[in-house]
Formats: structure tokens, C-alpha cells, sequence
């Protein structure tokens, strides 16, 4: 049996979990190739150690044995009170050679004891030591981040007949913000049961108000007999704040956000908006597009992975009660 020689993560920890960093990177892109290369590198694996634990509170461990560095765990809280009394072990918070070394070194962290109770961690789809031993933690999936390849160059949307997809104009602001509820809505419930801000219509016509027109964002309209029955959001995945740098290719499109309303569903208007948001990444001259959904938003998940979309890094979320 190993012995482990556990210790704070400090500056002193960086250059060794850079490569190890580097190293999980490198098997990681052999099944997603997609991810940017940079990043095999330990000098730019590092520059994103170093951030994280620059953070507010930030706290970890590094694992060791007979001098060989095996694991670390970095994570820091969040200011949004949505999440609570939070630690999110980032993209660039955790790689393992050894899973038991990466069990000691979550053990090691002690962020319940300073009253962080829920635990976040983002790790590669595809490494199955990792997800082992964080399954092993009571660990359990949350979240799905994907990728999938441009549409080919003759590929044209799907339509049902009388349905119509096109930009957003302003006086479609009422039924933005009526679509805008529907997946709040939705993940609210069984077997969601997301605890995020539940808006008000007035709060989302506000925001539909503010936010119409920006160009840093595209946003789709689904139309059928003169109704707006759903949209779709995209823009680049660079702006999308829970893709951080290590998640991402180097050039990708974002499906941010689709929903339909619950009457019209069956029409294939999500599929449709899907299939439009695709066509844009490729015009757009995007080489890769991606999404991102909560595992138990059965509709979600069913829709976009019949529609191409690959898992590329898990979210985990272990709950301390």
C-alpha cells in the first residue's frame, strides 16, 4: 500500500500540479480532441492554478508519494448566494494519477469544517479514474458540458409545416420574457428540483428589455401560426461564464439557451432551433459549437445528444447534511 505525504496547497505546490495538470490534459484530448492544445503545456497549465488560488479562501491539497507528485484538489467559494455555502474545484482544480491519492487529498481539504457544505467540481467526461474517485466521495453527476462538430455547409434546418424560425425583433419582447420562465420553470421541479432564483414575468420583461439588442448575443425566434412558441440564444463560447478557459476549444459557438412553451411542444420547434443555432456556428465560422444542461433535465439531455452533442466535462455536486 502507498504511503501518501499529504500537504497544503500552497505557491510551493505549483510547478508539480502544473504537470500533472498538463499530463490529465493531454489524456483528456485524446478523446476530445476539440479542447485546445495549449494547455498540454505545464507553463500554461499553471497560469490557471495560479488563478484559482489566488481566489478569496482558496485551500486545497497536494498528494505525494516516494517524491512522485500523484494528486490535487484546489477549490474556492463563490459570492452567489445561489449556490450557498459553497467550495467549486474548477476545470483546472483537480488531476490524479492515483485515485486513492486524489480521495486523500479531497479529505485533506476539510471545507465542510469551515462550514462549506456544498461541493462542486468539474472534471474530464472521459477520465474515468477521476470520476471513480469522486464517485467514491459520494460525489454524484449534476451538470453536462458538450461539444459537438460544425454542420456540414449544405445543411439547412428542419421545419414543420407553418413554422417559421427567425431573429428576435422588439415586439417580440412580451413573448421572450413568457419564454424566458419556461425552463426556470421547468428545472424547478421533479427531478431537477433546482433551488436557482425562480423570476417573475415583470422581472423577465425587464431583463428581455435591457438585454434585447446586444450584439454579442444572437437570439432566435420560433414562429408558428403567428406565435412565438420558443427561442434560442447563442453566442461565443467565450462569453458563457460557466465554460472556463480549459473547457473550451479554441474556436467554438455556445448554444446558451433554448426553451419552447409547454403547449406547443411536439411541433419540433426545439429541434428546429437547435439545428438554427448550428447553422449560425457555421456561418459564423465556428469550429466547434457547444452546450451545456443539468443531467436530470431529461428533455435537455434527450434533445441535445440526439442532436450530436458529446460530453466533454462533467459537473459533480456532493451535498454535506
Amino acid at each position: 500500500m502507498a504511503r501518501y505525504e499529504v500537504r497544503e496547497f500552497t505557491t510551493d505546490a505549483l510547478d508539480d500540479a502544473a504537470r500533472l495538470l498538463a499530463q490529465r490534459h493531454t489524456r483528456h484530448r485524446l478523446t476530445v480532441p476539440a479542447l485546445n492544445p495549449a494547455y498540454e503545456q505545464p507553463d500554461a497549465a499553471r497560469l490557471e492554478i495560479e488563478e484559482l488560488l489566488a481566489r478569496n479562501d482558496a485551500s486545497g491539497a497536494l498528494v505525494t508519494s516516494g517524491g512522485a507528485t500523484l494528486a490535487f484538489v484546489l477549490g474556492a467559494p463563490r459570492p452567489d448566494p445561489t449556490w450557498g455555502p459553497s467550495v467549486w474545484v474548477e476545470d483546472a482544480g483537480s488531476a490524479a494519477n492515483d485515485g486513492e491519492a486524489l480521495r486523500e487529498a479531497y479529505a485533506a481539504a476539510r471545507w465542510a469544517d469551515a462550514g462549506r457544505t456544498s461541493h462542486f467540481v468539474n472534471v474530464p467526461a472521459t477520465d474515468d479514474l477521476l470520476h471513480d474517485a469522486w464517485f467514491s466521495l459520494s460525489f454524484g453527476l449534476q451538470h453536462i458540458h458538450a461539444l459537438r462538430e460544425p454542420v456540414a455547409a449544405e445543411f439547412e434546418p428542419s421545419l414543420a409545416p407553418g413554422l417559421v424560425i427567425r431573429p428576435v425583433e422588439r415586439a417580440d419582447i412580451p413573448a421572450l420574457a413568457e419564454v424566458g420562465l419556461v425552463v426556470p420553470r421547468h428545472v424547478a421541479g421533479s427531478p431537477v428540483f433546482s433551488t436557482i432564483h425562480l423570476p417573475t414575468l415583470d422581472e423577465m420583461l425587464a431583463e428581455a428589455d435591457e438585454e434585447f439588442g446586444d450584439r454579442k448575443f444572437t437570439e432566435f425566434a420560433a414562429v408558428y401560426q403567428g406565435r412565438v412558441i420558443g427561442t434560442a440564444l447563442c453566442c461565443s463560447m467565450e462569453l458563457s461564464p460557466g465554460n472556463t478557459r480549459m473547457m473550451r476549444p479554441v474556436s467554438a459557438g455556445f448554444l446558451g439557451h433554448a426553451a419552447v412553451l409547454p403547449e406547443a411542444r411536439g411541433l419540433g420547434a426545439g429541434r428546429s432551433l437547435g439545428q438554427m443555432v448550428m447553422a449560425w456556428s457555421r456561418d459564423g465560422g465556428y469550429e466547434w459549437i457547444a452546450a451545456d444542461w443539468r443531467s436530470t433535465n431529461l428533455e435537455a439531455h434527450r434533445t441535445w445528444t440526439a442532436m450530436g452533442f458529446k460530453p466533454s466535462f462533467h459537473r459533480l455536486h456532493r451535498a454535506i447534511v
